[in-house]
Order: C-alpha cells, then structure tokens, then sequence
C-alpha cells in the first residue's frame, strides 16, 4: 500500500512529517528524508500495533483471512 506524507518546515529548521492515510502517524527530522524515514518507521509501528490489538480482541475466535486489493482513492 502507498501513503502520501505530508512535510511542513519548521521554525526551528526540522521537519514535521504526517500521513495522510493516518493522521497519528507523526514524527519529525532534520531534514526531509531522515522524516521520510521516521515516518515509514512510525507507520510499520501503528500497523504492527493495530494487527495485535486486532488478534487480541479476536483470540480464540475462528477467523478467516484474505488479502484484498489496495482500495483507490476518489
């Protein structure tokens, strides 16, 4: 999947970085490939995160898992 971040330079010369698929994925860098960079990072976290909390509330139950297709955006 592909996510679009979003850069904004601030007074104190680092760079804040958000992606706009996850709105609490935030981090910052000096420069805009080391927030690119921390960005991916953060958004691996949250994923890694979500997935557990996910198996969490579902352990035990008997579920199935499919992949799908990336969902276009309008």
């Amino acid at each position: 999947m592909e996510y679009t971040a979003v850069f904004q330079k601030m007074e104190n010369g680092w760079y804040f970085a958000q992606c706009e698929q996850m709105p609490n994925a935030v981090t910052q860098g000096r420069t805009i490939a080391e927030a690119k960079e921390n960005l991916q990072e953060v958004i691996a976290l949250l994923l890694e995160i979500q997935k557990e909390e996910c198996e969490a509330r579902n352990s035990g139950k008997k579920l199935i898992h499919r992949k799908i297709a990336q969902i276009a955006m309008l």
